[in-house]
């Protein structure tokens, strides 16, 4: 079966037209017809931390009853309700809620990915852990003026870590 558009969330999902690979069980019921079974389908998608592509396979299990239409049951079954259409199962909704809502919505690459750095956007797993920025709080940047010209960001002065001494 191949797979509808759509399926799927933001940063990850199926590409449409990939075959499904179902496992079915259906089962003759007093009000219908029970439909248990498992989907296999392919991911395509991108780690929600670093943006690398993601490709993988996702299994879910699903149980859904499929009423008679002309039982009571079936003529009065609630909108949420599956029916039988004559001799044929609609499985595209079933399939599609027990996929998509078990789909992590931020889906990684490796468990322990450290993401991007948030100054300059590089791959901290390129990086390493040695990768880092001497960057200022924004906020403080406006008291920076206020610094006498020869008193460093840190309150010493260049003259003073020069020698060793620290005024104090």
């Amino acid at each position: 079966m191949p797979a509808p558009e759509d399926f799927g969330v933001e940063m990850v999902g199926v590409p449409e037209g990939a075959d499904l690979e179902l496992d079915l069980r259906l089962e003759a019921v007093l009000e219908g017809v029970l439909v248990t079974g498992t989907v296999r389908v392919p991911l395509k998608g991108e780690c929600a931390r670093c943006l690398d592509p993601i490709a993988s396979t996702f299994e879910a299990d699903f149980q859904e009853l499929f009423v008679y239409p002309d039982t009571r049951s079936g003529g009065n079954a609630d909108d949420d309700e599956l029916r039988l259409e004559g001799d044929l199962i609609d499985l595209e909704p079933v399939l599609r809620d027990a996929v998509v809502l078990a789909l992590p919505l931020s889906p990684l690459c490796r468990e322990d990915c450290p993401g991007l750095c948030p100054e300059c956007g590089v791959r901290l797993a390129d990086a390493g852990p040695e990768h880092h920025h001497e960057a200022a709080d924004p906020r403080w940047e406006a008291l920076r003026g206020l610094l006498p010209p020869d008193l460093a960001p840190d309150g010493s002065r260049p003259h003073d870590r020069r020698e060793g001494r620290q005024e104090g």
